[in-house]
């Protein structure tokens, strides 16, 4: 989840996670990812953002975690559910109904054994349009690039670079309002992890530190405001915005992806 704007987590501190803590937020983060997955599955056109809500919200309880983002701040859902454009934190209704050619940003987090999980997918409703498929793609590919330079010794602006320079090359648009962020015992540490290189020297990636990494990424104007229900952030053009994350530890060997769904999705 991204409910901070760029600033506010400047002074949360870096906390570096043992071993077992790291195991304790990978198996929050696989219960993120099976309920991902199963919201992946369902989605179809006529299904409600309400339904869905009410799928991940039960699935999550039955694994013996909570729901990370209900009551946040006054959040009142369990999942975030963004539609075409909608960039995050969209709040699931009765009334929206999904329809043929929209896509769906879905954000979720458990909160498991002290120890959050953090993760979101762009999901198509059927067959979109060329436009929005290709900035779906770019958009998790993106991420894949982010998630290569999480490595001991780099520095979060090497992670803000690969999105950068692989998104606007594409001839996309960063979301600036909204970062990434540290993960562990609160859903919300430091580091931020803005998708843009800033000014100024960035932090050392340190092994233990885990991080969300999250890319928001517009098909016109970077530029976004958020509904009067005080949550919902849309693109100030109306143009769709795809949203890729992952929960990702620095290790010794490398970047570890917490809230991988292949092992769901029988890929490994």
């Amino acid at each position: 989840m991204n409910c901070c704007a760029e600033g506010q987590q400047a002074s949360k501190p870096i906390l570096v996670k043992n071993p077992d803590e790291i195991l304790i937020m990978q198996e929050a983060n696989q219960i993120v990812a099976e309920v991902l997955c199963m919201v992946q599955e369902a989605v179809e056109p006529g299904i409600s953002t309400y339904e869905l809500d009410q799928m991940a919200e039960e699935l999550c309880r039955k694994r013996k975690s909570e729901p990370a983002f209900k009551g946040y701040h006054g959040f009142p859902s369990s999942l975030c559910t963004s539609i075409n454009e909608e960039v995050v934190h969209g709040i699931p209704s009765r009334k929206r109904k999904l329809k043929k050619g929209d896509i769906l940003s879905v954000d979720f987090g458990v909160r498991y054994k002290g120890f959050f999980g953090d993760s979101a997918l762009t999901i198509p409703v059927g067959k979109v349009n060329h436009a929005t498929h290709q900035l779906m793609l770019a958009t998790s590919k993106s991420l894949e690039l982010a998630i290569e330079k999480v490595v001991a010794g780099n520095r979060i602006a090497d992670i803000s670079k690969a999105v950068q320079e692989y998104v606007e090359d594409k001839g996309y648009s960063i979301v600036r309002q909204f970062v990434g962020h540290g993960i562990g015992s609160s859903l919300h540490e430091g580091p931020e992890i803005p998708n843009y290189v800033q000014g100024g020297q960035s932090p050392r990636l340190i092994e233990g530190m885990v991080i969300a990494i999250e890319p928001m990424v517009n098909l016109g104007t970077h530029k976004v405001k958020v509904l009067r229900d005080g949550w919902t952030v849309i693109t100030a053009d109306k143009k769709p915005s795809a949203h890729f994350e992952h929960s990702v530890a620095v290790t010794a060997d490398g970047p570890l992806v917490l809230s991988s769904r292949d092992k769901i999705l029988g890929i490994e």
